[in-house]
C-alpha cells in the first residue's frame, strides 16, 4: 500500500450513553476503492459523517495527505476535498436540478450568479453518469427517488473530490445505471481518488473494491485485500455468524386471483399495465429508472391519481380508490422513500408501528401505550431493529433499521396484499435474510406480494413471475425460470421484444 491519502486513528463518537465508534482506525491509499462493510447500527454512517464534517469525533486523529484533518463543517470537508453521497437523500427539493448540484459552489462575478456557466458545469456532472438529458430547470423533488440519487452523486462528482464518500449509492438504481455509476467510479480511480464505498450489495463490493474494513458494534473488527477473502467472510465478520442461504427455498403454490389490473394507466410515467396476481404468489417488477415500477404500485394504492384502465380486488372493482380505502380492502404499501413518506420521523418505533390501527390502541380518545410498545416490541425482536426499545424516535435509527420498522407496519395491519417498493433499501445481509424469510412467509400464509426491485439477483431469488416495466408500460411478464439476467434486461431496454 502507497502512502494513506487518508488515516484515521482512535475514532471515538458517542450519543449520550450509546457508544457509536470505539477506537476506530482506517487507512485508505490514493487512488484505492476501498469498501466499508457492517451490519445497520455497526457506525458505518457515523463514522463517514465524522470525516465529512457533519459530527465532529470524540476522541481520535484524522490526516488527509500527511496533514491534521479537522473540518468545521460539511462544506470545510468538501472545500478540502472531501466529499460525501449519504445514503438518505439531501436535496434541497424546492430548487431545480442545476441550482442542487451547483449548491455552495455557483460560479459568480462581482456578486452576480453566471447563471449559463453554472448550467453548463451541471450538465457536465450529470453527463458522466450518462444522464446528460435530465431537465435542469425542473424542481429536483418532481424526480423519483432513484432519479434523485443520481442528483446527488452528480452533485459529490462536480467538486473533484480527492476523497468521495458513497454510502449505498446503488441502493434505488437498476443494473445499468449501476454499471455505468460503476465505470464513473474506475475512472476516478485511475485519476488518484480515493473512494470509500458502503453498499449491503456483497457482490458489488467484491467487484469494485480493492480492500475492505469491516465494522460491528462500532468497532474495526477486520481488514484486508478484497481479493484474499470471500463473501462468506465478509458476513461471518458482519454477523458473527454464518449465513448459509440468503433466500429461502420455495415452492410455489399459486391460489385464486386476488388482484387483476386492466389497462390501468396514471400519465406519463405509467401508461398501461396488465397483470394479475393470485393468492400465495410473489410477483417481481423490474425495470430502469423512470419506467414506471413505483408509479405502478403508487397508483394500485391510490396514492397517485388513475387516470384509466380498470383494477379488481378479489372481484371488487376498486379502480381510483383512495389510501384509505385501500388499507380497508387488505392493501398494504412500503414506500421506496422511507424518509419523506414511509415513516413519521419524530414518532417513536411504537406509534409508528401500529399507525393504521390506532383504534385498536385506544378507548374513549386514550390511547393504550403499553399495547403499543407490547405489539413493537414483538415486532423488534422479530425483525432485529436495533433500538433501545419501543419508545425510541424512529429519526434516531439507522436507515436499515428505519426500514425494519416500515415492514413491521405492514405485518401489524396486517395486510393480505403487499405492495413492497424497494423493500431491502439499506438493509444488512444478515437482515435482508431475515425479511425474505418473512416475505416468503406470507406467501405461505396464502397472502400475496409485489415486490419492484432495481436488484436483479433479489427478483429471481424470491419471485414466481417478474414483470418488465419499460417507459411507463408493463411490456413482459413471465415466470421467473424463463428469464435470464440478460434476457430480462434486453426487454427492459427494448433490445429484444
Amino acid at each position: 500500500m502507497t502512502t494513506a491519502r487518508l488515516r484515521l486513528s482512535g475514532i471515538r463518537k458517542a450519543f449520550g450513553a450509546t457508544q457509536a465508534l470505539r477506537d476506530v482506525s482506517l487507512e485508505i491509499a490514493a487512488g484505492e476503492v476501498h469498501a466499508l462493510v457492517g451490519e445497520n447500527g455497526a457506525g458505518k454512517s457515523t463514522l463517514m459523517n465524522v470525516l465529512s464534517g457533519g459530527l465532529f469525533p470524540d476522541g481520535g486523529a484524522m490526516e488527509l495527505d500527511g496533514a491534521p484533518y479537522t473540518p468545521r463543517d460539511t462544506l470545510d470537508a468538501r472545500d478540502r476535498g472531501v466529499a460525501m453521497i449519504h445514503q438518505e437523500l439531501s436535496l434541497a427539493p424546492h430548487l431545480t436540478v442545476w441550482e442542487n448540484i451547483m449548491l455552495g459552489a455557483e460560479p459568480q462575478r462581482g456578486g452576480w450568479l453566471k447563471r449559463q456557466e453554472a448550467k453548463a458545469q451541471a450538465r457536465a456532472a450529470l453527463a458522466r453518469l450518462g444522464y446528460g438529458q435530465l431537465e435542469l430547470d425542473r424542481r429536483a423533488g418532481d424526480f423519483s427517488i432513484a432519479e434523485q440519487q443520481i442528483i446527488e452523486i452528480a452533485r459529490a462528482l462536480r467538486t473533484e473530490p480527492r476523497v468521495l464518500i458513497m454510502d449505498e449509492p446503488t441502493s434505488s438504481l437498476a443494473q445499468a445505471d449501476t454499471e455505468r455509476l460503476f465505470a464513473v467510479i474506475r475512472q476516478l480511480r485511475d485519476r488518484g481518488v480515493s473512494v470509500i464505498y458502503i453498499s449491503h450489495f456483497l457482490e458489488e463490493i467484491k467487484r469494485l473494491a480493492d480492500r475492505f474494513t469491516v465494522l460491528k458494534d462500532g468497532q474495526s473488527v477486520g481488514s484486508g485485500a478484497m481479493a484474499d477473502t470471500s463473501q462468506a467472510h465478509l458476513v461471518r465478520l458482519m454477523v458473527g455468524r454464518e449465513v448459509t442461504e440468503l433466500y429461502p427455498a420455495r415452492v410455489s403454490a399459486a391460489g385464486p386471483t386476488v388482484l387483476a389490473v386492466s389497462g390501468l394507466n396514471a400519465g406519463p410515467r405509467l401508461t398501461r399495465a396488465d397483470f394479475t396476481l393470485a393468492a400465495g404468489e410473489i410477483v417481481g417488477v423490474a425495470g430502469l429508472i423512470g419506467a414506471g415500477r413505483t408509479e405502478l404500485v403508487r397508483t394500485l394504492f391510490g396514492l397517485d391519481h388513475c387516470t384509466g384502465g380498470v383494477v379488481t380486488l378479489q372481484g371488487r372493482e376498486v379502480t381510483g380508490q383512495p389510501p384509505g380505502a385501500g388499507w380497508r380492502s387488505g392493501l398494504g404499501f412500503l414506500s421506496e422513500n422511507r424518509k419523506e413518506e414511509g415513516l413519521m420521523l419524530t414518532l417513536s418505533v411504537a406509534e409508528n408501528t401500529v399507525l393504521p390501527k390506532l383504534g385498536k390502541f385506544s378507548r374513549l380518545g386514550w390511547l393504550n401505550r403499553r399495547g403499543m410498545e407490547t405489539a413493537a416490541m414483538s415486532w423488534i425482536g422479530r425483525l432485529g431493529i436495533k433500538a433501545h426499545g419501543p419508545a425510541q424516535r424512529v429519526g434516531e435509527l439507522s436507515g436499515g433499521n428505519q426500514q425494519k420498522v416500515a415492514l413491521a407496519r405492514l405485518l401489524e395491519y396486517p395486510a393480505q396484499i403487499f405492495l413492497l417498493d424497494e423493500p431491502t433499501r439499506g438493509i444488512d445481509v444478515g437482515s435482508k435474510a431475515q425479511v425474505y424469510e418473512l416475505i416468503a412467509g406470507l406467501a405461505r400464509e396464502g397472502r400475496a406480494v409485489v415486490l419492484v426491485s432495481s436488484y436483479l439477483p433479489e427478483l429471481f431469488g424470491m419471485c414466481d413471475r417478474i414483470a418488465v416495466m419499460r417507459r411507463g408500460e408493463l411490456v413482459d411478464c413471465r415466470p421467473s425460470a424463463e428469464w435470464t439476467e440478460p434476457s430480462l434486461m434486453a426487454v427492459a431496454v427494448g433490445a429484444a421484444a
